[in-house]
């Protein structure tokens, strides 16, 4: 990848992270250490280093854009959270769009907007 290349989310496909986190893992012969367990885990641990940075805040979207250091550091554990999510899906050899679209079909059934809205999380 060409680090001053910008990229956006608007004409970056699925295939272009997983193709870099491929090549990224196999450049350091990570694949045996990269099982379904320990991406699990990894994802976990990243996700913990994420939430760790709001725990006992709550900081509103504007006093996070605010602050340049608190921005960045949140950016940096999500992309971690997705970096190591993108070695399961190719650990795993899953289709990302199949199993969202999968999924989304399954929560539009299970969550109708009728029953589900204004803030409601749960059946009563």
């Amino acid at each position: 990848m060409n680090e001053n290349h910008k990229l956006n989310d608007l004409d970056t496909t699925i295939s272009f992270f997983k193709e870099e986190v491929k090549k990224f893992v196999e450049a350091r012969d990570w694949n045996r250490y990269h099982t379904p367990k320990n991406l699990v885990q990894a994802i976990n641990c990243e996700a913990g280093e994420l939430s760790q940075l709001l725990l006992f805040r709550d900081y509103t979207v504007e006093e996070i854009w605010n602050s340049k250091k608190l921005l960045t550091n949140i950016s940096e554990e999500i992309a971690d959270v997705f970096i190591y999510l993108i070695s399961l899906i190719n650990a795993l050899d899953l289709d990302l769009s199949q199993i969202f679209t999968n999924k989304m079909q399954k929560n539009k059934k299970k969550y109708s907007s009728k029953e589900f809205n204004n803030g409601i999380y749960y059946k009563k």
